[in-house]
C-alpha cells in the first residue's frame, strides 16, 4: 500500500524534494515504543530509531517524533533500523500536559479530524467531554462528537440535545459500533485520505470503533464492568492503521485525567467546561460561591470538576 493511502499529498512530495536528493524516504509513524518507532513507507513497514542529532536539537519532547508524524527515512541495507534524520512539519497536533510534569506530551500529530467518543452510561461527562473540545481546538484539528452505544440511552433525543447545547456547531453523530448502526454518517470523514484520531474514556468502545471503521478486528476489545461503565485499557499505546476503503484512523488508551497544555494565548479556552456549566446557574451574575441554584457548585459536589482549576477560574474571573 502506498504512502499516499496514510495521507501523503502532492503538496508534502514538493516539499520532500530536499531530502529525496540526499537519498532519504518519506514515512509516517504508526506506532511508538521505548526503543524503536514503526514507520511505514511507500513499500513496506520498517523499525527505526531517532538520531542522536535530532534529540539533542528538539527544544523540548514534544518536538521529537510521534504517532502521526510524517518524517525523513535514513533507510539501512539489510535488516538494521532505518534512521529517522528529520520531522517533517506538522498540520496539527494534539498535545497536554504531561502527567506529573511540567511540560507539553504529543498525543498525535498531523490528524484532520477528532472523534471525541462519550456513551450515554456512566462516561457521560460534559465538563470531561468540554476539556477534550478544548484539546482538539488547540490543535488545528477539527472536533467532531460521537456518541457511541446508543443502545444504552434511556432518552437518546434528550442526550444528543445536550450535546448539541453544550457544544455549539460540533457536529454530533449517535452511533452503535457493535451493531453498525449510524456507521454510515461518519465515514466522509475520512475521504481524501484524511486522518482521524479517536479520543475518550476508557470503556467507550473505541476500539470496537476502530475495528468497524478498518473492517477487520485489529484491536482487542473487552467488555466494561456493569456496575459503573468502566472499561479496562484495552489499548495499550496509540497506533495509526490505515483503512482499505482510504483515509487513516489512530486509536490511543482511554483518558480519565486530562490536563491541558496552556498556551499563553488561549488561557480562556482552558476553562470552557467551567463557563458552559456557569451558563446554567440560576442567576446571570453568579460567583459560584454559595449562590442558590449555582449549577458550577453542583458540578464540584458531584466530583465533575477539581476544586484547583474551580480556585483558577474564580481567581482568573475576578482579577
Amino acid at each position: 500500500m502506498s504512502l499516499d493511502a496514510f495521507g501523503w499529498s502532492g503538496q508534502r512530495q514538493a516539499e520532500f524534494a530536499a531530502h529525496d536528493a540526499n537519498g532519504l524516504i518519506p514515512g509516517r509513524v504508526v506506532s511508538e515504543h521505548r526503543s524503536h518507532f514503526r514507520v511505514a513507507t511507500n513499500s513496506v513497514e520498517l523499525s527505526a530509531t531517532m538520531t542522536g542529532r535530532l534529540r539533542n536539537a528538539a527544544a523540548q519532547r514534544s518536538d521529537l517524533a510521534g504517532v502521526g508524524d510524517f518524517v525523513a527515512l535514513q533507510p539501512t541495507p539489510g535488516n538494521g533500523a532505518a534512521t529517522i534524520e528529520e520531522v517533517l512539519h506538522r498540520t496539527s497536533a494534539l498535545v497536554r500536559k504531561a502527567s506529573g510534569e511540567q511540560r507539553p506530551q504529543l498525543l498525535v500529530a498531523n490528524v484532520d479530524v477528532v472523534f471525541i467518543v462519550t456513551a450515554p452510561d456512566g462516561d457521560f461527562n460534559l465538563p470531561r467531554i468540554g476539556r477534550l473540545l478544548a484539546l482538539v481546538r488547540d490543535s488545528d484539528a477539527v472536533p467532531v462528537i460521537i456518541l457511541n452505544k446508543t443502545d444504552l440511552a434511556d432518552d437518546l433525543p434528550n442526550v444528543i440535545d445536550q450535546l448539541t447545547a453544550f457544544a455549539p456547531g460540533v457536529p454530533v453523530h449517535a452511533i452503535n459500533a457493535r451493531s453498525g448502526g449510524g456507521m454510515l454518517d461518519i465515514g466522509r470523514y475520512f475521504d481524501g485520505n484524511r486522518t482521524v484520531a479517536l479520543i475518550g474514556s476508557s470503556g467507550v468502545d473505541k476500539s470496537t470503533l476502530t475495528n468497524r471503521l478498518t473492517e477487520y478486528a485489529e484491536q482487542e476489545t473487552q467488555e466494561v464492568r456493569a456496575h459503573d461503565s468502566r472499561g479496562r485499557h484495552t489499548t495499550t499505546h496509540r497506533q495509526l492503521f490505515v483503512r482499505s476503503q482510504g483515509g487513516a484512523i489512530v486509536d490511543m488508551p482511554g483518558m480519565r485525567g486530562l490536563e491541558l497544555w496552556k498556551k499563553e494565548d488561549n488561557v480562556k479556552e482552558d476553562f470552557d467546561d467551567i463557563e458552559a456549566l456557569a451558563s446554567g446557574c440560576r442567576f446571570r451574575n453568579c460567583r459560584h460561591d454559595r449562590e442558590p441554584g449555582c449549577a458550577v457548585r453542583d458540578a464540584l459536589e458531584r466530583g465533575d470538576i477539581e476544586s484547583t482549576r474551580l480556585a483558577s477560574y474564580l481567581t482568573r474571573e475576578r482579577v
